[in-house]
């Protein structure tokens, strides 16, 4: 199970985009990857479709590993930890330890 869930807010900690912030779009589970708002743009070489009539080079953002960003809670990377809350597993900040869902 992955700490990092779609809609959080994490801050690039290695890569190319080092210390960039942004949402999380999507999460892939299995290959411990996500793509993250505005981070690891790549440009694709697109031929003529339907949707898209002329084709053309599109920017867009491609996976980073789940590994190279941390959770951003109140404007602070910061760990995320499990732990059972009323008999509900729950991620909590490791810094200050408040419930983050």
């Amino acid at each position: 199970m992955m700490k990092i869930k779609k809609g959080d807010t994490v801050k690039v900690i290695a890569g190319k985009d080092v210390g960039s912030e942004g949402k999380v779009l999507v999460v892939d589970q299995k290959n411990r990857k996500v793509i993250v708002e505005g981070v690891n743009i790549v440009k694709k070489h697109t031929k003529p479709s339907v949707a898209n009539q002329n084709g053309g080079i599109v920017e867009k953002e491609a996976f980073i590993d789940a590994s190279n960003v941390m959770f951003v809670n109140k404007g602070k990377p910061t760990r995320i930890g499990f732990k059972f809350e009323n008999d509900k597993k729950v991620r909590y900040d490791k810094k200050t330890g408040e419930v983050v869902d």
